[in-house]
Protein backbone atom coordinates (compact mmCIF):
# COMPACT_ATOMS: atom_id res chain seq x y z
CA UNK A 1 0.00 0.00 0.00
CA UNK A 2 1.07 3.42 -0.28
CA UNK A 3 -0.14 6.15 2.39
CA UNK A 4 0.93 10.17 1.98
CA UNK A 5 2.55 11.75 4.99
CA UNK A 6 2.35 15.50 5.86
CA UNK A 7 4.44 17.30 8.23
CA UNK A 8 4.06 20.70 9.66
CA UNK A 9 5.61 23.37 11.50
CA UNK A 10 9.33 22.60 13.48
CA UNK A 11 8.88 19.08 12.36
CA UNK A 12 9.20 20.39 8.39
CA UNK A 13 12.83 21.68 10.18
CA UNK A 14 13.50 18.15 11.21
CA UNK A 15 12.09 16.21 8.88
CA UNK A 16 13.33 18.11 5.54
CA UNK A 17 10.28 17.76 3.75
CA UNK A 18 6.71 19.13 3.81
CA UNK A 19 5.37 15.85 2.77
CA UNK A 20 6.22 12.56 1.38
CA UNK A 21 4.55 9.28 -0.12
CA UNK A 22 5.70 5.82 1.63
CA UNK A 23 5.11 2.48 0.46
CA UNK A 24 4.01 0.12 3.36
CA UNK A 25 3.50 -3.24 3.50
CA UNK A 26 -0.05 -4.98 4.27
CA UNK A 27 -1.69 -4.76 7.88
CA UNK A 28 0.95 -1.87 8.28
CA UNK A 29 -0.26 0.66 11.43
CA UNK A 30 0.32 4.34 12.12
CA UNK A 31 3.82 2.98 14.33
CA UNK A 32 5.15 1.47 10.12
CA UNK A 33 4.86 5.29 9.37
CA UNK A 34 7.13 6.26 12.13
CA UNK A 35 9.45 4.05 12.26
CA UNK A 36 10.31 4.95 8.60
CA UNK A 37 10.43 8.72 8.94
CA UNK A 38 13.98 10.14 8.04
CA UNK A 39 15.00 11.31 11.29
CA UNK A 40 17.18 9.42 14.19
CA UNK A 41 15.54 6.87 16.51
CA UNK A 42 13.20 8.68 19.52
CA UNK A 43 13.21 11.91 17.82
CA UNK A 44 10.00 12.26 16.72
CA UNK A 45 8.13 10.22 19.93
CA UNK A 46 10.25 13.17 22.31
CA UNK A 47 8.58 15.83 20.11
CA UNK A 48 5.28 15.35 21.40
CA UNK A 49 3.67 14.83 17.57
CA UNK A 50 0.52 13.77 17.81
CA UNK A 51 -0.96 11.41 14.64
CA UNK A 52 -4.66 11.89 12.40
CA UNK A 53 -5.45 9.42 9.82
CA UNK A 54 -7.70 11.11 7.04
CA UNK A 55 -8.21 13.96 9.33
CA UNK A 56 -9.08 11.88 12.94
CA UNK A 57 -6.78 11.83 15.82
CA UNK A 58 -5.68 8.28 16.39
CA UNK A 59 -3.16 5.98 18.13
CA UNK A 60 -0.17 4.35 16.85
CA UNK A 61 -1.45 1.30 16.32
CA UNK A 62 -4.12 2.68 13.95
CA UNK A 63 -4.22 0.24 11.07
CA UNK A 64 -3.63 1.93 7.27
CA UNK A 65 -5.45 1.37 4.16
CA UNK A 66 -4.02 2.55 0.56
CA UNK A 67 -4.37 5.73 -0.01
CA UNK A 68 -4.71 7.30 3.44
CA UNK A 69 -3.19 10.45 4.73
CA UNK A 70 -1.21 10.36 7.83
CA UNK A 71 -0.61 13.57 9.30
CA UNK A 72 2.27 14.66 12.31
CA UNK A 73 0.75 16.98 14.31
CA UNK A 74 3.44 18.49 16.42
CA UNK A 75 2.28 20.34 19.45
CA UNK A 76 0.27 23.27 18.62
CA UNK A 77 -0.03 26.92 19.52
CA UNK A 78 -1.99 28.05 22.35
CA UNK A 79 -2.73 25.91 25.80
CA UNK A 80 -0.35 24.50 27.96
CA UNK A 81 1.79 21.74 26.73
CA UNK A 82 1.43 18.22 27.83
CA UNK A 83 4.05 15.80 28.79
CA UNK A 84 6.98 15.43 25.69
CA UNK A 85 6.78 11.75 25.03
CA UNK A 86 4.73 9.09 26.59
CA UNK A 87 6.07 5.55 25.12
CA UNK A 88 4.71 2.22 26.37
CA UNK A 89 5.53 -0.95 24.49
CA UNK A 90 5.10 -4.73 25.41
CA UNK A 91 7.84 -6.68 23.50
CA UNK A 92 9.40 -10.26 23.39
CA UNK A 93 12.52 -9.17 22.76
CA UNK A 94 15.44 -8.63 25.33
CA UNK A 95 14.91 -4.86 26.78
CA UNK A 96 17.14 -2.13 26.62
CA UNK A 97 17.49 0.23 29.08
CA UNK A 98 19.88 3.00 27.07
CA UNK A 99 17.12 2.64 24.58
CA UNK A 100 14.29 3.42 26.80
CA UNK A 101 16.29 6.10 28.63
CA UNK A 102 16.77 7.91 25.42
CA UNK A 103 12.84 8.22 25.14
CA UNK A 104 12.66 10.68 27.55
CA UNK A 105 15.88 12.75 27.40
CA UNK A 106 15.03 16.50 26.63
CA UNK A 107 17.01 20.07 27.03
CA UNK A 108 14.42 21.03 29.59
CA UNK A 109 14.55 17.77 32.11
CA UNK A 110 17.47 18.37 34.98
CA UNK A 111 17.05 14.66 35.93
CA UNK A 112 16.23 11.34 34.58
CA UNK A 113 14.78 8.29 37.02
CA UNK A 114 15.34 4.49 34.91
CA UNK A 115 14.07 1.41 36.96
CA UNK A 116 14.60 -1.74 36.09
CA UNK A 117 12.86 -4.87 36.94
CA UNK A 118 15.06 -7.87 37.11
CA UNK A 119 14.45 -11.56 37.37
CA UNK A 120 15.99 -12.93 40.28
CA UNK A 121 16.84 -16.25 42.90
CA UNK A 122 15.75 -18.45 39.58
CA UNK A 123 17.18 -19.31 36.62
CA UNK A 124 14.37 -17.68 34.64
CA UNK A 125 10.62 -16.03 34.67
CA UNK A 126 8.06 -16.68 32.25
CA UNK A 127 5.80 -13.93 31.64
CA UNK A 128 2.57 -14.09 29.71
CA UNK A 129 0.24 -11.00 28.74
CA UNK A 130 -3.11 -9.79 27.74
CA UNK A 131 -1.21 -7.88 24.90
CA UNK A 132 -4.02 -6.25 23.18
CA UNK A 133 -5.10 -5.03 26.39
CA UNK A 134 -1.40 -4.67 27.73
CA UNK A 135 -0.22 -2.27 25.12
CA UNK A 136 -2.83 0.61 24.80
CA UNK A 137 -3.56 0.52 28.89
CA UNK A 138 0.41 0.54 29.60
CA UNK A 139 0.16 4.07 27.46
CA UNK A 140 -2.50 5.23 29.55
CA UNK A 141 -1.14 4.58 32.63
CA UNK A 142 1.97 6.89 31.48
CA UNK A 143 0.06 9.28 30.38
CA UNK A 144 -1.68 9.59 33.70
CA UNK A 145 1.37 9.22 35.71
CA UNK A 146 2.55 12.16 33.38
CA UNK A 147 -0.28 14.50 34.55
CA UNK A 148 -0.08 13.80 38.00
CA UNK A 149 3.76 14.18 38.89
CA UNK A 150 4.56 16.50 36.33
CA UNK A 151 7.15 14.79 34.72
CA UNK A 152 8.33 15.91 31.30
CA UNK A 153 8.44 12.72 29.79
CA UNK A 154 8.25 8.86 30.78
CA UNK A 155 8.52 6.00 29.32
CA UNK A 156 8.30 2.26 30.09
CA UNK A 157 8.28 -1.61 27.97
CA UNK A 158 7.66 -4.77 29.64
CA UNK A 159 8.95 -7.81 28.29
CA UNK A 160 7.12 -11.26 27.63
CA UNK A 161 8.51 -14.43 27.35
CA UNK A 162 11.25 -16.01 29.09
CA UNK A 163 13.51 -13.20 31.13
CA UNK A 164 17.04 -15.48 32.15
CA UNK A 165 18.02 -14.61 35.35
CA UNK A 166 19.61 -11.28 36.24
CA UNK A 167 17.85 -9.69 32.65
CA UNK A 168 15.18 -6.98 32.99
CA UNK A 169 11.67 -7.81 32.41
CA UNK A 170 10.13 -3.99 32.70
CA UNK A 171 12.20 -0.90 32.03
CA UNK A 172 10.53 2.81 33.15
CA UNK A 173 12.57 6.07 32.48
CA UNK A 174 11.21 9.53 33.73
CA UNK A 175 12.86 12.90 33.44
CA UNK A 176 11.60 15.90 34.84
CA UNK A 177 12.96 19.43 36.09
CA UNK A 178 13.80 18.42 39.04
CA UNK A 179 14.21 15.25 40.81
CA UNK A 180 11.72 15.02 42.94
CA UNK A 181 9.34 14.50 40.32
CA UNK A 182 11.09 12.01 38.10
CA UNK A 183 11.52 9.78 41.00
CA UNK A 184 7.80 10.26 41.46
CA UNK A 185 6.94 9.34 38.48
CA UNK A 186 9.11 6.59 37.99
CA UNK A 187 8.09 5.13 41.15
CA UNK A 188 4.05 5.70 40.37
CA UNK A 189 4.38 4.41 37.18
CA UNK A 190 5.95 0.70 38.48
CA UNK A 191 3.38 0.70 41.08
CA UNK A 192 0.63 0.77 38.78
CA UNK A 193 2.19 -1.38 36.19
CA UNK A 194 2.23 -3.99 39.21
CA UNK A 195 -0.98 -3.27 39.75
CA UNK A 196 -2.72 -3.11 36.60
CA UNK A 197 -1.27 -4.25 33.96
CA UNK A 198 -2.37 -7.64 32.46
CA UNK A 199 0.70 -9.60 32.58
CA UNK A 200 1.50 -13.04 34.62
CA UNK A 201 4.55 -14.60 35.97
CA UNK A 202 5.89 -18.12 36.40
CA UNK A 203 9.04 -19.08 37.77
CA UNK A 204 11.04 -22.28 36.50
CA UNK A 205 13.31 -23.14 39.12
CA UNK A 206 16.41 -25.11 38.82
CA UNK A 207 14.57 -28.31 39.59
CA UNK A 208 10.82 -29.02 40.01
CA UNK A 209 7.79 -28.16 38.61
CA UNK A 210 7.51 -24.11 36.72
CA UNK A 211 4.96 -22.50 39.18
CA UNK A 212 2.64 -19.20 38.73
CA UNK A 213 3.46 -16.38 41.10
CA UNK A 214 0.52 -15.02 43.47
CA UNK A 215 -0.59 -12.23 42.33
CA UNK A 216 -3.05 -9.37 43.00
CA UNK A 217 -7.00 -9.37 42.23
CA UNK A 218 -7.51 -6.18 40.02
CA UNK A 219 -10.32 -3.78 40.82
CA UNK A 220 -11.63 -2.34 37.68
CA UNK A 221 -12.23 1.15 37.73
CA UNK A 222 -15.64 2.58 37.75
CA UNK A 223 -17.94 4.25 35.26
Amino acid sequence: MTVTVRIFAGLVDLLGVRSLNMTLPDRATVADVLHRLPADDGVIARTGVAVAVNRTYCDVTAPLSDGDEVALIPPVSGGAPGPVAVHGRITGEPLSTDRVTARVRHPSAGAVVTFLGVTRDVPRLEYEAYTEMAGPLLETILREVAEATGVVAIAAEHRVGDVPLGEPSVVIAASAVHRDEAFLGARTAIDRVKAELPVWKREHPASGDATWVKGTAVVPPRP
